[in-house]
Protein backbone atom coordinates (compact mmCIF):
# COMPACT_ATOMS: atom_id res chain seq x y z
CA UNK A 1 0.00 0.00 0.00
CA UNK A 2 1.31 3.48 -0.96
CA UNK A 3 2.73 5.53 2.41
CA UNK A 4 0.31 8.19 1.97
CA UNK A 5 -2.90 5.76 1.42
CA UNK A 6 -1.63 4.21 4.48
CA UNK A 7 -1.49 7.48 6.44
CA UNK A 8 -4.66 8.19 5.79
CA UNK A 9 -6.44 4.84 6.92
CA UNK A 10 -4.23 5.28 10.24
CA UNK A 11 -5.78 9.13 10.46
CA UNK A 12 -9.75 8.45 9.20
CA UNK A 13 -10.10 4.50 10.06
CA UNK A 14 -11.14 3.86 6.56
CA UNK A 15 -9.76 3.73 3.24
CA UNK A 16 -8.81 6.35 0.93
CA UNK A 17 -10.39 6.36 -2.57
CA UNK A 18 -7.29 6.73 -3.98
CA UNK A 19 -4.05 9.09 -3.89
CA UNK A 20 -3.05 11.74 -6.54
CA UNK A 21 0.01 13.52 -6.86
CA UNK A 22 1.42 16.90 -8.44
CA UNK A 23 4.93 18.07 -9.28
CA UNK A 24 6.75 20.90 -8.02
CA UNK A 25 8.34 22.87 -10.89
CA UNK A 26 11.69 24.22 -12.11
CA UNK A 27 11.65 27.26 -14.03
CA UNK A 28 14.56 27.03 -16.89
CA UNK A 29 13.97 30.74 -17.73
CA UNK A 30 11.01 33.07 -17.82
CA UNK A 31 10.69 34.64 -14.80
CA UNK A 32 8.17 37.20 -13.49
CA UNK A 33 6.94 36.95 -17.69
CA UNK A 34 3.59 35.02 -16.74
CA UNK A 35 2.02 37.61 -14.41
CA UNK A 36 2.86 40.27 -18.06
CA UNK A 37 1.11 37.72 -20.71
CA UNK A 38 4.98 36.34 -21.95
CA UNK A 39 6.60 33.31 -22.01
CA UNK A 40 8.31 30.42 -19.92
CA UNK A 41 10.07 27.32 -20.05
CA UNK A 42 9.51 25.63 -16.76
CA UNK A 43 9.77 21.61 -16.61
CA UNK A 44 7.96 19.25 -13.32
CA UNK A 45 10.35 18.05 -10.66
CA UNK A 46 10.64 14.38 -9.73
CA UNK A 47 9.27 16.01 -6.19
CA UNK A 48 5.86 15.41 -5.40
CA UNK A 49 2.92 16.75 -3.31
CA UNK A 50 0.62 13.25 -3.03
CA UNK A 51 -2.96 13.88 -1.49
CA UNK A 52 -5.04 10.48 -0.40
CA UNK A 53 -8.77 11.22 -0.43
CA UNK A 54 -12.04 9.80 -0.20
CA UNK A 55 -15.92 12.16 -0.73
CA UNK A 56 -17.77 12.10 2.25
CA UNK A 57 -22.12 12.29 2.75
CA UNK A 58 -22.01 16.07 3.71
CA UNK A 59 -20.02 19.50 2.95
CA UNK A 60 -17.61 19.01 5.75
CA UNK A 61 -13.83 19.07 4.01
CA UNK A 62 -11.01 18.06 6.94
CA UNK A 63 -7.52 18.29 5.83
CA UNK A 64 -4.73 16.87 7.49
CA UNK A 65 -1.27 17.62 6.49
CA UNK A 66 1.89 14.98 7.44
CA UNK A 67 4.14 18.33 7.75
CA UNK A 68 1.92 20.24 10.10
CA UNK A 69 1.17 19.79 13.81
CA UNK A 70 -2.22 21.42 13.72
CA UNK A 71 -4.02 18.15 13.10
CA UNK A 72 -6.60 17.59 11.32
CA UNK A 73 -8.16 20.77 9.99
CA UNK A 74 -12.07 20.68 9.58
CA UNK A 75 -14.02 23.40 7.60
CA UNK A 76 -17.22 23.29 5.94
CA UNK A 77 -17.74 23.92 2.24
CA UNK A 78 -20.56 26.13 2.19
CA UNK A 79 -18.25 28.75 4.42
CA UNK A 80 -15.43 29.41 2.98
CA UNK A 81 -15.16 32.47 1.55
CA UNK A 82 -12.13 34.47 0.30
CA UNK A 83 -13.58 37.85 2.01
CA UNK A 84 -14.34 35.93 5.53
CA UNK A 85 -12.28 32.83 5.57
CA UNK A 86 -13.53 30.67 8.38
CA UNK A 87 -10.31 29.62 11.23
CA UNK A 88 -8.62 26.82 10.45
CA UNK A 89 -8.54 28.14 6.53
CA UNK A 90 -5.33 29.53 6.80
CA UNK A 91 -1.56 29.13 6.40
CA UNK A 92 -1.05 25.43 4.38
CA UNK A 93 -4.51 24.75 4.93
CA UNK A 94 -5.58 27.85 2.70
CA UNK A 95 -4.46 26.17 -0.33
CA UNK A 96 -6.29 23.22 -0.61
CA UNK A 97 -9.31 24.87 1.31
CA UNK A 98 -8.89 27.54 -1.39
CA UNK A 99 -9.26 24.78 -4.39
CA UNK A 100 -12.00 23.80 -2.94
CA UNK A 101 -13.69 26.74 -3.31
CA UNK A 102 -12.50 27.56 -6.57
CA UNK A 103 -14.17 24.69 -8.30
CA UNK A 104 -17.28 25.14 -6.72
CA UNK A 105 -17.30 28.86 -7.46
CA UNK A 106 -16.97 27.75 -11.61
CA UNK A 107 -19.36 25.03 -11.25
CA UNK A 108 -17.90 22.05 -10.46
CA UNK A 109 -20.39 20.05 -7.60
CA UNK A 110 -17.61 18.96 -5.46
CA UNK A 111 -18.92 18.01 -2.40
CA UNK A 112 -16.96 16.83 1.55
CA UNK A 113 -14.20 15.01 1.74
CA UNK A 114 -11.17 13.81 3.79
CA UNK A 115 -7.96 14.28 2.06
CA UNK A 116 -4.13 13.44 4.04
CA UNK A 117 -1.39 15.19 2.41
CA UNK A 118 2.33 14.19 1.96
CA UNK A 119 5.35 16.01 0.10
CA UNK A 120 8.49 16.16 -0.45
CA UNK A 121 8.50 19.22 -2.31
CA UNK A 122 10.69 21.57 -0.64
CA UNK A 123 8.56 24.81 0.92
CA UNK A 124 10.05 28.15 0.65
CA UNK A 125 12.36 27.23 -2.00
CA UNK A 126 11.26 28.77 -5.10
CA UNK A 127 9.72 24.94 -6.45
CA UNK A 128 6.47 25.66 -6.48
CA UNK A 129 5.20 23.53 -3.44
CA UNK A 130 1.90 26.09 -3.61
CA UNK A 131 0.87 24.95 -7.18
CA UNK A 132 1.83 21.05 -6.62
CA UNK A 133 -0.18 20.78 -3.45
CA UNK A 134 -2.71 23.01 -5.57
CA UNK A 135 -3.32 20.51 -8.44
CA UNK A 136 -2.44 17.84 -6.39
CA UNK A 137 -6.14 18.64 -4.46
CA UNK A 138 -8.04 19.85 -7.66
CA UNK A 139 -7.08 16.46 -9.15
CA UNK A 140 -8.12 14.73 -6.49
CA UNK A 141 -11.50 16.42 -5.57
CA UNK A 142 -12.88 16.39 -9.43
CA UNK A 143 -11.89 12.45 -9.55
CA UNK A 144 -13.73 11.84 -6.79
CA UNK A 145 -16.64 13.21 -8.18
CA UNK A 146 -16.68 12.48 -11.28
CA UNK A 147 -15.79 15.57 -12.86
CA UNK A 148 -12.78 16.24 -16.08
CA UNK A 149 -11.94 19.28 -16.34
CA UNK A 150 -8.65 19.41 -18.79
CA UNK A 151 -5.67 19.73 -17.15
CA UNK A 152 -5.20 23.35 -18.40
CA UNK A 153 -8.78 24.11 -16.65
CA UNK A 154 -7.20 22.54 -13.74
CA UNK A 155 -4.60 24.85 -14.02
CA UNK A 156 -6.45 27.73 -14.29
CA UNK A 157 -8.91 26.35 -10.97
CA UNK A 158 -5.51 26.25 -8.88
CA UNK A 159 -4.21 29.59 -10.02
CA UNK A 160 -7.52 30.99 -9.10
CA UNK A 161 -7.43 29.61 -5.69
CA UNK A 162 -4.23 30.92 -5.05
CA UNK A 163 -5.25 34.68 -6.10
CA UNK A 164 -8.21 35.22 -4.91
CA UNK A 165 -8.26 33.01 -1.99
CA UNK A 166 -4.67 32.63 -0.57
CA UNK A 167 -4.19 36.12 -2.03
CA UNK A 168 -0.82 36.07 -3.77
CA UNK A 169 -1.42 37.44 -7.32
CA UNK A 170 1.01 35.29 -9.29
CA UNK A 171 0.37 33.88 -12.81
CA UNK A 172 -0.50 30.80 -14.44
CA UNK A 173 3.52 29.36 -15.15
CA UNK A 174 3.47 27.05 -12.02
CA UNK A 175 0.18 25.53 -12.31
CA UNK A 176 0.52 24.90 -15.69
CA UNK A 177 3.64 23.25 -15.26
CA UNK A 178 2.79 21.14 -12.44
CA UNK A 179 -0.54 20.31 -14.65
CA UNK A 180 0.75 20.02 -18.08
CA UNK A 181 4.28 18.62 -17.70
CA UNK A 182 5.73 15.77 -19.19
CA UNK A 183 8.60 13.64 -18.96
CA UNK A 184 12.22 14.52 -20.55
CA UNK A 185 10.49 17.91 -21.75
CA UNK A 186 10.37 21.71 -21.02
CA UNK A 187 7.18 23.07 -20.92
CA UNK A 188 7.28 26.13 -23.75
CA UNK A 189 4.45 28.33 -22.37
CA UNK A 190 2.45 31.23 -23.88
CA UNK A 191 0.74 32.69 -21.04
CA UNK A 192 -1.26 34.46 -23.23
CA UNK A 193 -4.25 31.69 -23.94
CA UNK A 194 -2.61 30.20 -22.12
CA UNK A 195 -0.94 27.93 -24.87
CA UNK A 196 1.88 25.55 -24.41
CA UNK A 197 3.72 22.85 -26.63
CA UNK A 198 6.51 20.38 -25.34
CA UNK A 199 10.46 20.80 -26.44
CA UNK A 200 12.90 17.79 -25.49
CA UNK A 201 15.46 18.55 -23.06
CA UNK A 202 17.29 15.72 -22.66
CA UNK A 203 20.38 17.01 -20.53
CA UNK A 204 22.02 13.03 -19.68
CA UNK A 205 22.21 12.57 -23.90
CA UNK A 206 24.29 15.47 -24.43
CA UNK A 207 26.84 14.43 -21.24
CA UNK A 208 25.12 17.43 -19.02
CA UNK A 209 23.42 18.12 -15.51
CA UNK A 210 21.17 20.49 -14.33
CA UNK A 211 21.96 21.23 -10.49
CA UNK A 212 19.35 22.94 -8.34
CA UNK A 213 21.20 24.67 -5.78
CA UNK A 214 18.54 25.33 -2.98
CA UNK A 215 19.98 28.38 -0.74
CA UNK A 216 17.63 27.35 2.26
CA UNK A 217 16.61 31.27 2.36
CA UNK A 218 12.92 30.78 2.66
CA UNK A 219 10.50 33.32 0.79
CA UNK A 220 7.19 34.34 1.06
CA UNK A 221 5.51 35.97 -2.03
CA UNK A 222 2.77 36.75 0.14
CA UNK A 223 4.70 39.78 1.98
CA UNK A 224 4.10 42.47 -0.70
CA UNK A 225 6.85 42.63 -2.77
CA UNK A 226 5.55 40.05 -5.13
CA UNK A 227 2.54 42.33 -5.44
CA UNK A 228 4.32 45.37 -5.89
CA UNK A 229 6.44 44.28 -9.10
CA UNK A 230 3.19 43.40 -10.34
CA UNK A 231 1.60 46.34 -10.02
CA UNK A 232 4.56 48.23 -11.27
CA UNK A 233 4.42 46.38 -14.85
CA UNK A 234 0.96 46.57 -15.28
CA UNK A 235 1.43 50.90 -14.57
CA UNK A 236 4.16 50.67 -17.20
CA UNK A 237 2.15 48.75 -19.95
CA UNK A 238 -0.56 51.35 -19.20
CA UNK A 239 1.43 54.43 -19.62
CA UNK A 240 3.07 52.58 -23.05
CA UNK A 241 -0.61 52.26 -24.43
CA UNK A 242 -0.46 48.06 -24.01
CA UNK A 243 -2.41 45.22 -22.74
CA UNK A 244 0.90 44.02 -21.68
CA UNK A 245 4.33 44.33 -21.46
CA UNK A 246 4.02 41.22 -23.82
CA UNK A 247 3.07 43.45 -26.44
CA UNK A 248 6.47 45.63 -26.37
CA UNK A 249 8.64 44.84 -28.96
CA UNK A 250 12.43 43.84 -28.10
CA UNK A 251 13.20 45.85 -31.16
CA UNK A 252 10.97 48.51 -29.63
CA UNK A 253 12.45 48.44 -25.62
CA UNK A 254 14.91 51.33 -26.25
CA UNK A 255 12.18 53.80 -27.36
CA UNK A 256 9.81 52.71 -24.95
CA UNK A 257 12.36 53.11 -22.10
CA UNK A 258 12.33 57.04 -22.88
CA UNK A 259 9.30 57.51 -22.26
CA UNK A 260 8.76 56.39 -18.94
CA UNK A 261 9.74 58.76 -16.34
CA UNK A 262 10.17 56.53 -13.39
CA UNK A 263 13.36 55.09 -13.16
CA UNK A 264 12.10 51.92 -11.24
CA UNK A 265 9.70 51.47 -13.80
CA UNK A 266 12.19 51.54 -16.67
CA UNK A 267 14.30 48.39 -14.95
CA UNK A 268 10.96 46.48 -14.41
CA UNK A 269 10.19 46.80 -18.31
CA UNK A 270 13.64 46.31 -19.19
CA UNK A 271 13.57 42.99 -17.10
CA UNK A 272 10.58 41.42 -18.65
CA UNK A 273 11.10 42.44 -22.29
CA UNK A 274 14.36 41.39 -22.45
CA UNK A 275 13.43 37.61 -20.48
CA UNK A 276 11.05 36.92 -22.83
CA UNK A 277 13.95 37.24 -25.55
CA UNK A 278 16.14 35.08 -23.72
CA UNK A 279 12.88 32.73 -23.23
CA UNK A 280 12.25 32.80 -26.95
CA UNK A 281 15.80 32.19 -27.49
CA UNK A 282 16.49 29.33 -25.17
CA UNK A 283 13.57 27.79 -26.80
CA UNK A 284 15.21 27.70 -30.64
CA UNK A 285 18.31 26.48 -28.66
CA UNK A 286 16.74 23.69 -27.21
CA UNK A 287 14.69 22.49 -30.45
CA UNK A 288 18.07 22.22 -32.25
CA UNK A 289 19.70 20.38 -29.62
CA UNK A 290 22.62 23.18 -28.75
CA UNK A 291 21.89 23.21 -24.75
CA UNK A 292 25.59 23.92 -24.24
CA UNK A 293 24.41 27.49 -25.25
CA UNK A 294 21.72 28.00 -23.47
CA UNK A 295 23.84 28.63 -20.39
CA UNK A 296 24.75 32.30 -21.31
CA UNK A 297 21.35 33.34 -21.23
CA UNK A 298 20.75 31.66 -18.31
CA UNK A 299 23.36 33.97 -16.57
CA UNK A 300 21.85 36.80 -18.30
CA UNK A 301 18.81 36.81 -17.19
CA UNK A 302 20.14 36.04 -13.37
CA UNK A 303 21.83 39.55 -13.65
CA UNK A 304 18.12 41.10 -15.35
CA UNK A 305 16.81 39.53 -11.68
CA UNK A 306 19.76 41.05 -9.97
CA UNK A 307 19.48 44.22 -11.34
CA UNK A 308 16.24 45.77 -12.52
CA UNK A 309 13.77 43.41 -11.21
CA UNK A 310 16.08 43.03 -8.05
CA UNK A 311 14.46 40.24 -6.71
CA UNK A 312 17.69 38.18 -6.15
CA UNK A 313 19.73 38.09 -2.79
CA UNK A 314 23.48 37.54 -1.59
CA UNK A 315 23.17 33.68 -1.17
CA UNK A 316 21.41 33.17 -4.91
CA UNK A 317 23.97 35.61 -5.92
CA UNK A 318 26.80 33.79 -4.25
CA UNK A 319 25.48 30.28 -6.31
CA UNK A 320 25.43 31.60 -9.19
CA UNK A 321 29.05 33.24 -9.57
CA UNK A 322 30.65 30.36 -7.68
CA UNK A 323 29.00 27.81 -10.02
CA UNK A 324 30.00 29.20 -12.89
CA UNK A 325 33.60 30.30 -11.76
CA UNK A 326 33.91 26.65 -10.92
CA UNK A 327 33.17 25.48 -14.74
CA UNK A 328 29.64 25.81 -15.19
CA UNK A 329 27.94 26.75 -18.38
CA UNK A 330 25.25 29.31 -16.99
CA UNK A 331 23.47 29.66 -14.10
CA UNK A 332 20.63 31.88 -12.65
CA UNK A 333 18.19 32.05 -9.67
CA UNK A 334 14.55 30.44 -10.60
CA UNK A 335 11.31 31.07 -8.55
CA UNK A 336 9.57 34.27 -7.78
CA UNK A 337 13.19 35.10 -5.48
CA UNK A 338 13.51 36.73 -2.32
CA UNK A 339 15.41 33.25 -1.49
CA UNK A 340 14.64 30.37 -2.87
CA UNK A 341 16.82 27.99 -5.27
CA UNK A 342 19.42 28.77 -8.23
CA UNK A 343 20.09 26.35 -11.17
CA UNK A 344 23.46 25.52 -12.39
CA UNK A 345 24.23 23.49 -16.58
CA UNK A 346 27.23 21.97 -16.08
CA UNK A 347 28.86 18.83 -17.52
CA UNK A 348 27.73 15.92 -16.00
CA UNK A 349 31.60 14.98 -14.57
CA UNK A 350 31.65 18.31 -12.97
CA UNK A 351 28.95 17.95 -10.39
CA UNK A 352 31.21 16.85 -7.46
CA UNK A 353 33.34 19.67 -8.34
CA UNK A 354 30.80 22.48 -8.86
CA UNK A 355 28.85 20.96 -5.48
CA UNK A 356 31.68 21.56 -3.85
CA UNK A 357 32.93 25.19 -4.68
CA UNK A 358 29.03 26.16 -3.66
CA UNK A 359 28.92 24.63 -0.44
CA UNK A 360 32.95 25.85 0.60
CA UNK A 361 31.85 29.29 -0.34
CA UNK A 362 28.38 29.53 1.42
CA UNK A 363 30.49 28.15 4.43
CA UNK A 364 33.17 30.50 4.03
CA UNK A 365 30.51 33.62 4.11
CA UNK A 366 28.82 32.02 7.28
CA UNK A 367 25.04 30.85 5.21
CA UNK A 368 23.46 27.78 6.15
CA UNK A 369 24.70 24.63 3.84
CA UNK A 370 22.96 24.73 0.56
CA UNK A 371 21.06 21.26 -0.67
CA UNK A 372 22.33 20.66 -4.04
CA UNK A 373 20.17 18.31 -6.44
CA UNK A 374 20.54 17.31 -10.32
CA UNK A 375 17.25 17.22 -11.98
CA UNK A 376 15.40 15.92 -14.78
CA UNK A 377 12.18 16.64 -16.21
CA UNK A 378 9.61 14.77 -14.71
CA UNK A 379 5.80 13.75 -15.68
CA UNK A 380 3.10 16.11 -14.79
CA UNK A 381 -0.13 15.52 -12.21
CA UNK A 382 -1.97 12.45 -12.20
CA UNK A 383 -3.36 9.40 -10.20
CA UNK A 384 -0.96 7.01 -8.28
CA UNK A 385 -3.37 4.47 -6.56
Amino acid sequence: MNDTARAFRDLYGQPSHGVWAAPGRVNLIGEHTDYNDGFALPFALPHRTEVAAAPRSDTLLRLHSAASDSGVITLDLATLDPAHRPRGADGWAAYPAGVAWALREAGLPVGGADLHIRSDVPTGAGLSSSAALEVATGLALTELYGLTPTRPELAALARRAENAYVGVPCGIMDQTASACATEGHVLRLDTRGPRHDHVPFDCAAAGLRLLVIDTRVKHDLADGAYAERRASCHRAAARLGLPALRDLPFEELDGALGRLDDPVARRRVRHVVTENERVLRVGELLGAGRLRETGALLTEGHASLRDDYAVSCPELDLAVTTANAAGAYGARMTGGGFGGSALALIDAEAEPAVARAVTDAFARAGHVPPRITPVTPSAGAGRVV
